[in-house]
């Protein structure tokens, strides 16, 4: 029983952990991003609409599949009851650990597309952020570097 309750333990912190994700909003930098150059734009937004941004799953489906083998493998006795709980538990605790950090990491974000001065039009989607609520119309920078592109005002 304690390796069975250990593998939910740790299950559950990294599922928990796993939400503590970088920020995709325009008016956050990460730290990779800080005192690096980056091009800048201008333009006007021209559409705006909603979109998820969906969380990544592998660490869910690992740590639900060790929980789940762990948990299975308690079932019935003898060595055939036992292993075939466990991988029955295995496929079972990945499936369910895969959509719980899936759902989880999750974000609301927002397609912003927009005509740039210089011409041409360019569409970005990141989440959304409270400190900066975009409309249609709205003179906007676009900050491009580092394999990031982010809207900002």
């Amino acid at each position: 029983m304690k390796i069975t309750s250990l593998a939910a333990t740790l299950a559950a912190s990294f599922l928990l952990a796993s939400c503590a994700q970088d920020s995709l909003t325009g008016d956050v930098v990460s730290r990779s991003e800080a005192g690096q150059a980056q091009s800048v734009s201008f333009g006007r937004i021209t559409a705006i609409r909603p979109v998820k941004i969906e969380g990544g799953s592998q660490g869910g489906t690992l740590l639900g599949g060790l929980a789940g083998g762990a948990l299975g493998s308690n079932i019935g006795s003898g060595r055939t009851a036992n292993t075939a709980g466990a991988i029955g538990g295995a496929l079972l605790g990945g499936a369910v650990g895969s959509n719980a950090q899936q759902s989880m990491s999750s974000r609301k974000g927002e397609e912003i597309i927009f005509r740039l001065e210089r011409g041409g039009s360019v569409a970005v989607v990141q989440e959304i952020s409270p400190n900066e609520q975009f409309s249609i119309g709205d003179r906007v920078k676009v900050l491009s570097g580092g394999g990031r592109t982010r809207v900002t005002f």
